[in-house]
């Protein structure tokens, strides 16, 4: 009856926590991938004739300076842009976690991820699976933020006509060859994987808590956003490059030719003349991961590549604090680690 119950409570819960999660989340993770996908280089620059030119487009450079922008040239429905494709993958992932993961673990816990209850499999499969579809929900998220056209919600192919390339249409693998950014993901996967869950084993894995050792693991999350947040500005200018069969069409803007689409713009709604922001000319892509940091830094400072830092960094600080409250009590009993 216990497990009968649990899956009841988890059936109520889940949509309930989803729906609450993307009405905060999907304003405020619009407004960072505008910030880190904005294009804003140094006032003077060569272009591709070798000629000096005038950077004229928007210079934003906080985040809730984003924020706002967002709010007076597309209105409220330009800050949920991306809830369409954010609320399926969301889905999808809670879904085959509820499927693969313990309910009662769920339940109690509030969260869909691999915990102590798990089995390595269940681990296995949930990261394998989570890898598979990352990578295209999260180019058709950004993408679908940073379009100036409005998406309707209830006709998914019209929005991927718009989202994808004629060649990403009939070649969707290609997304995973996207120049530099399964690397850049790679990387950070990576980085995660070995270095910060391997220390938090190390340090917290314990049958008794310490607090000299969180405090280190802390100190190691916090250090980390040195090399977390370049890479997730790094990911998202990358994810919203799209591919052409053509070598002069890798295209980060959302409408080339012979593939234009009669498809309102959120400006016109709102009387603005401006874009949210700029994008790098879609003949001049990054073509690398190695070619990204190098433009990133040559035309646009070293500064861009820690846009956002702070919200790096509270996430590190949040996965911290929750990594020490697993530490303490890894099975919800309320009785504390070593108890």
């Amino acid at each position: 009856m216990a497990g009968i119950g649990d899956f009841f409570l988890l059936l109520i819960w889940l949509p309930v926590s989803l729906a609450l999660s993307l009405t905060v989340s999907v304003p405020l993770t619009g407004a960072l991938v505008r910030l880190r996908a904005n294009y804003n280089p140094k006032a003077l620059q060569l272009d591709t004739e070798g000629n000096v030119s005038v950077h004229t487009g928007p210079v934003v450079t906080s985040f809730f300076g984003m924020l706002r922008r967002v709010y007076r040239i597309e209105g409220w429905a330009g800050l949920y842009k991306g809830l369409m494709p954010t609320a399926l993958s969301t889905s999808v992932v809670t879904l085959f976690a509820v499927l693969t993961l313990d309910s009662r673990q769920i339940a109690r816990h509030g969260r869909v991820d691999p915990g102590p209850e798990s089995s390595l499999l269940a681990m296995f499969m949930f990261a394998v699976f989570g890898m598979i579809i990352a990578l295209p929900a999260a180019i058709i998220t950004y993408r679908a933020i940073v379009t100036p056209y409005r998406l309707p919600y209830l006709r998914p192919m019209f929005s991927l006509r718009i989202l994808l390339t004629p060649t990403e249409r009939r070649r969707p693998w290609v997304l995973y060859f996207t120049p530099g950014l399964l690397l850049t993901e790679v990387f950070h996967i990576a980085y995660t994987v070995i270095i910060l869950q391997g220390s938090r084993a190390l340090l917290l894995g314990g049958e008794t808590f310490s607090p000299f050792k969180f405090g280190v693991y802390v100190a190691i999350e916090m250090l980390s956003v040195a090399i977390i947040c370049p890479l997730e500005v790094m990911a998202t200018k990358l994810a919203i490059q799209r591919n052409h069969s053509a070598s002069e069409y890798n295209s980060v803007e959302q409408e080339v030719e012979d593939d234009a689409i009669e498809a309102p713009e959120y400006a016109e709604y709102s009387g603005q003349e401006e874009d949210v922001i700029g994008l790098r000319h879609e003949k001049d892509p990054y073509v690398g991961f190695v070619d990204c940091v190098k433009c990133i830094i040559d035309e646009e400072g070293w500064q861009t590549l820690y846009r956002a830092w702070w919200v790096s960094m509270a996430a590190a600080i949040l996965s911290a604090v929750a990594a020490g409250v697993v530490a303490v009590d890894p099975y919800g009993t309320g009785a504390g680690a070593g108890n």
